[in-house]
């Protein structure tokens, strides 16, 4: 039975996007903080943007 994606804002940075994402999918809250990062500066910023939709939509 897959888990369902929640916030985990106690163990977040900022929206407890990350950790969420880390909770739900078993890979490491830091290791998809550095992937947000090199999408952000490497997309153009486009990163942010899916960054605050995840914040305002799940959970």
């Amino acid at each position: 039975m897959k888990q369902e994606l929640h916030l985990d804002k106690a163990n977040g940075k900022l929206m407890g996007v990350c950790s969420g994402l880390a909770n739900w999918s078993g890979i490491d809250r830091n290791i998809l903080r550095i992937i947000f990062v090199l999408a952000t500066i490497f997309g153009f910023g486009s990163a942010i943007i899916v960054y605050l939709a995840i914040g305002l939509i799940v959970d």
